[in-house]
């Protein structure tokens, strides 16, 4: 034997095309998300009517009298557990109904386990029916421990805003 424990005349390139035809098959069985290195997150406390159980659906409420105008949830406050450390996050957010006059705010935070938090997304958005849009991805925090993802949606200072309903959904990779 020679060449590193080979015998003369026999090639490598056998068990080099098996191994290479077990990866290719192992990597078409897996999602893409786990072959890109990212994972959903769950949210905490249910994804509303969501389609998939890491995508939440919800809708913008109307306050509730004039109580509910000063105190009452006029958006939706979503969080998504991470429970492992990932090097960076996306957040995902699809329209599905809006005003064509309404604008919407959308404010994202990473949270973490010291309670203090990193506002990642502020914009007001005025998105067509159906159309997504992905935020990030938003590198972790050096020194910190990343254990939420907060999706805030929604205002009372736009009554137009009410009864919008959308999709988000958050995603940690590696």
């Amino acid at each position: 034997m020679i060449n590193g424990g080979v015998k003369p005349g026999v090639s490598r390139w056998p068990g080099l095309a098996a191994a290479s035809f077990a990866a290719l098959t192992v990597s078409a069985a897996l999602p893409q998300s786990a072959m890109a290195g990212c994972e959903f997150l769950y949210p905490i406390g249910g994804n509303g009517d969501g389609p998939k159980p890491w995508i939440v659906k919800k809708q913008v409420g109307r306050p509730k009298g004039v109580v509910g105008s000063v105190f009452g949830r006029t958006n939706w406050n979503t969080d998504f557990a991470a429970t492992q450390s990932y090097r960076s996050y996306k957040l995902f957010f699809t329209a599905d109904s809006t005003d064509g006059d309404a604008r919407y705010p959308v404010e994202a935070y990473l949270k973490f386990a010291d309670g203090s938090n990193l506002r990642v997304v502020n914009e007001q958005m005025k998105p067509p029916i159906g159309t997504g849009k992905m935020f990030g991805p938003f590198q972790a925090v050096s020194g910190k421990l990343v254990n939420q993802v907060n999706f805030k949606v929604g205002t009372s200072k736009d009554p137009g805003a009410t009864g919008f309903s959308y999709r988000i959904s958050v995603q940690g990779c590696n």
